[in-house]
């Protein structure tokens, strides 16, 4: 049998946790290290570009899931290093309070296991998703567990938000503690026997690592669909180590308020993803590539409001947020469409080393964007006022939105899923597939 909408539900609270332990990290961790410990912005990017630099693994691991399985080991064990990773980081922010240096060698130790367990867990959940669903319900079953990981990134940012105040180092630990160790429990309940009740596709010939990654490479379509993930995914993240340091230092947010703001992001974020889940699928309005270019043309325009809302000093900071967020979603849930949609492309049974790769490049270029971001925050502030600092590093995130769109416009549109067999058969891209 194949996975049912129950299963694929409990899949979505792993990828719910998964996300909601992460949010610890790029959101409260990364504010209270910029703001309360007056440490620059690139230290949290910098540790943030390595736990995603370690998800370059990520291919391996889908290639694991292709060949040998095992899935459901991976991604607990995964979850277990994760939350490990989570609360080391949090400790050692505690830590930094009275040695710099004793903090930030455990921060790497910390985030070396963050990434380490994101890829293995994540991965090996998307793996078992991409090869045990049903063809026909792989987009919806993408949409699904990805709108629930945002609803856990949300939920955890607002409530974590909320009881954090008034701060101390104390609670910080109590929160992240909870957060961290719930986690593991539920993914470990969720995701109990599903892999011996379902058929999980297995790659029938079996071949080396390097083998099977350099043949899914030669693919145009896999290749130049890495190139727009990578390119659209540093667009995406450049604000994630900014936004709430720039909430607190323009606008004078406090750290429950900053943690607030994050979730109100994702709260958007989760909106726009449903709205186009229900769009595209229930109502058959718009295709992906639409979706898509309209998701990138709308973060762009929330961007530039949110610049400058901080050089006028004007409110109106979290409705402008909140419009990032949707139109991040409306972006994303499209690309992810695509992303399922091609998984199943090209070779019999190899979703689990496409996703690894995508999955890589996306990694890749969250680190990436992120560094990029806090560095020009940084340089940026030396000699230009914080308004004017971070107001330019959001246009710039603008523009890469801006160009993400018109690639969007002709890679998407040549993307449609299609199976190569000895007589390569194709199929119409339907909206919302």
């Amino acid at each position: 049998m194949r996975l049912s909408w129950l299963q694929i539900v409990r899949l979505g609270l792993v990828q719910m946790c998964i996300g909601a332990v992460v949010v610890l990290t790029t959101s409260t961790l990364n504010r209270l290290m910029v703001v309360e410990l007056a440490l620059p912005a690139l230290v949290p990017g910098a540790l943030v570009a390595l736990h995603y630099g370690i998800q370059i693994t990520r291919p391996s691991w889908g290639f694991r899931s292709d060949t040998k399985g095992n899935r459901t080991a991976f991604v607990i064990g995964g979850m277990g290093a994760l939350a490990l990773g989570a609360f080391l980081a949090a400790v050692a922010v505690v830590i930094m309070l009275d040695t710099r240096t004793g903090g930030l060698l455990l921060s790497v130790l910390a985030y070396a296991l963050i990434g380490l367990g994101a890829g293995a867990s994540g991965t090996s959940l998307l793996a078992l998703l991409a090869t045990a669903t049903d063809p026909r319900r792989r987009a919806a079953a993408a949409t699904i567990t990805w709108l629930m990981m945002i609803f856990g990134i949300a939920a955890t940012a607002g409530t974590v938000g909320a009881l954090l105040q008034p701060y101390s180092p104390a609670l910080l630990l109590e929160i992240v503690g909870v957060v961290t160790a719930g986690a593991v429990l539920l993914t470990t309940a969720a995701i109990w026997g599903i892999e011996r009740r379902v058929i999980a596709d297995r790659d029938p010939k079996p071949s080396p690592f390097r083998e099977g990654l350099a043949e899914i490479w030669r693919e145009p379509r896999a290749r130049a669909f890495t190139l727009f993930i990578f390119l659209s995914m540093t667009a995406y993240f450049l604000q994630e180590l900014i936004l709430e340091p720039f909430a607190g230092l323009v606008f004078g947010f406090n750290p429950g308020q900053s943690t607030q703001l994050s979730g109100a992001q994702n709260g958007g974020v989760f909106v726009g993803m449903l709205v186009v889940g229900i769009a595209s699928t229930g109502l058959r309005i718009g295709s992906l590539r639409f979706w898509v270019i309209f998701g990138c043309l709308g973060s762009a325009a929330a961007l530039a409001v949110i610049a400058g809302l901080g050089l006028s000093g004007a409110g109106g900071l979290v409705p402008a947020v909140v419009a990032m967020g949707f139109f991040n979603g409306v972006f994303a849930v499209a690309a992810i469409g695509s992303m399922m949609a091609l998984a199943g492309a090209g070779r019999e049974a190899r979703e689990g080393t496409r996703m690894g790769l995508w999955g890589a490049a996306q990694a890749i270029a969250a680190g990436f964007g992120g560094l990029l971001g806090a560095g020009a925050a940084d340089i940026l502030r030396t000699v230009l006022s914080d308004p004017a600092a971070f107001g330019a590093v959001f246009l710039g995130e603008a523009a890469l939105f801006l160009i993400s769109a018109v690639v969007a416009a002709s890679v998407i549109e040549s993307a449609a899923p299609r199976r190569q067999t000895e007589q390569t058969t194709e199929k119409t891209l339907v909206p919302g597939e």
